[in-house]
């Protein structure tokens, strides 16, 4: 890799880190004009995305970046999971189970107080 290159990767990376304005408002830019691209709404986009990333077996990072998306699109939770459960015939339940907890963690629900709730008795 050139010299340039690297301080490219490494300009982006850092405006990445501290939140640089210009370079968030550019990458949101490229989301909306994949969104017109698509021809789909901003809700079916999101859960197309969504559907992808179970698909790719994608790291937690990109769960929250999408599934905050797609809370502003009006896409709600219930929704999100109904994907999983739609996806398990296709992608198999290994790659469910796996996505499940990623979809939790973004959209803020703590599984493992969940379990304690019912291991106690509780609903």
């Amino acid at each position: 890799m050139s010299g340039n290159a690297t301080r490219d990767h490494e300009a982006t990376l850092q405006g990445l880190a501290t939140n640089d304005r210009t370079l968030i408002t550019s990458l949101l830019e490229m989301q909306l004009e994949n969104i017109a691209a698509s021809g789909l709404d901003p809700r079916t986009h999101a859960l197309v995305r969504l559907a992808a990333l179970v698909a790719i077996d994608a790291p937690p990072a990109s769960f929250v970046w999408n599934v905050g998306i797609a809370l502003e699109s009006g896409v709600k939770p219930e929704e999100m999971i109904g994907v999983l459960v739609a996806l398990a015939p296709t992608v198999g339940f290994a790659r469910i189970v796996a996505a499940a907890p990623e979809l939790a963690l973004a959209l803020g629900i703590d599984i493992e107080a969940l379990e304690a709730v019912r291991a106690a008795g509780g609903s």
